[in-house]
């Protein structure tokens, strides 16, 4: 960790995996996150870019260019491009987020492209950020899945988090309201 200004921050890495290459997003990956963005069963559970309000390219442009590493530089958090090694192509996004530095408590936070669902990205990757982030100091790191989204709910599992219980009515979405899922990861956990 940098601190800058009184200010904390995570520092710029990439992280590497069996068949993943986390980086910062860049200019070439607009394409596959606005594709990613706009697929219905993404927007069913992230209401992206928040809810009732449809995703646009602008919001991918923005999200690559600016809104990613700005959340790093701002203290934040920090946002990482799941890239399959062998290809180079964007699977995902991978970051932490809600980070609170008094506490070092932080949230894995993540999405995974159409193309790439089913073949355990998301835990591949949820697994090399929980990590790094309890190599980084932090106590606690959650991960927060809508009880209906069955499918990030196994991310968090086979990641080796603890369900801890339920926030009910936590997430606003497109049309209603999901209780989340609360999963958590401490250093004790990793023996």
């Amino acid at each position: 960790m940098t601190t800058t200004h009184d200010r904390q921050i995570l520092p710029s890495v990439i992280l590497e995996t069996e068949r993943l290459r986390l980086r910062a997003f860049v200019e070439d990956d607009i394409d596959d996150v606005y594709a990613s963005c706009t697929d219905p069963g993404l927007q069913r559970w992230i209401p992206l870019p928040g809810p009732g309000v449809p995703y646009t390219r602008e919001e991918a442009e923005a999200w690559c260019r600016e809104t990613a590493p700005a959340l790093r530089t701002g203290g934040d958090g920090q946002q990482w491009a799941m890239v399959e090694r062998a290809t180079g192509r964007l699977v995902g996004s991978m970051g932490l987020v809600r980070v609170q530095w008094a506490a070092m408590n932080t949230e894995v936070g993540y999405w995974t492209a159409p193309w790439s669902r089913g073949r355990g990205y998301a835990t591949e990757g949820a697994v090399a950020v929980s990590r790094w982030a309890l190599e980084q100091g932090f106590r606690r790191v959650e991960i927060k899945a809508a009880t209906g989204n069955t499918g990030s709910r196994r991310v968090a599992e086979r990641a080796g988090f603890t369900l801890e219980g339920v926030e009910r009515s936590a997430m606003p979405l497109h049309e209603g309201r999901a209780d989340l899922a609360v999963y958590s990861l401490l250093p004790t956990d990793l023996g």
